[in-house]
């Protein structure tokens, strides 16, 4: 039985890691988290509880630049959960999120997993990023997408 999509509580840390390392299977986004929170560069952390174990997980931390934006990464989904539309449950409800606050957000990802959210990759296509513009994908309330340097925490370097 799948629960609200609600912030993560102090004490699941452990929990939220186990389930990164196996979702992505290994341990470079569990160091990210780890170092994102060491920094206080984590601006907020959901999670899908199922069952008794947390099924679902998405952080999302404070860009250097622009000023005021957010990065969404990492999202997960316990393998054993899955095709069974609980990514794009989460990542409704922070679309709806975004909305509501007008909040500015970056990801690195498929393009066919958050275009069908809302997120633009077209819109993203003129950002000056250290990562491939193809994968990197906007969502908020520009309607015109500008030319822009995007910074991100230094915690993100070597992943």
């Amino acid at each position: 039985m799948l629960d609200f999509v609600r912030p993560m509580k102090a004490g699941e840390e452990a929990e939220v890691s186990a389930l990164l390392e196996v979702a992505f299977g290994g341990t470079d986004e569990v160091r990210l988290v780890e170092r994102l929170r060491k920094a206080g560069a984590i601006a907020g952390e959901m999670v899908l509880p199922a069952g008794g174990v947390l099924a679902g997980y998405y952080a999302l931390s404070y860009m250097v630049a622009p000023k005021g934006w957010l990065c969404l990464a990492p999202v997960a989904v316990a393998p054993d959960w899955q095709g069974k539309g609980l990514g794009r449950r989460m990542m409704g409800q922070l679309v709806a999120w975004a909305e509501a606050t007008r909040a500015e957000i970056v990801v690195l990802g498929r393009s066919d997993l958050y275009e069908g959210v809302g997120f633009s990759r077209a819109k993203a296509e003129l950002f000056e990023t250290p990562y491939p513009v193809e994968h990197t994908m906007y969502y908020g309330p520009k309607s015109e997408a500008k030319a822009l340097k995007l910074g991100y925490h230094k915690a993100f370097e070597g992943v």
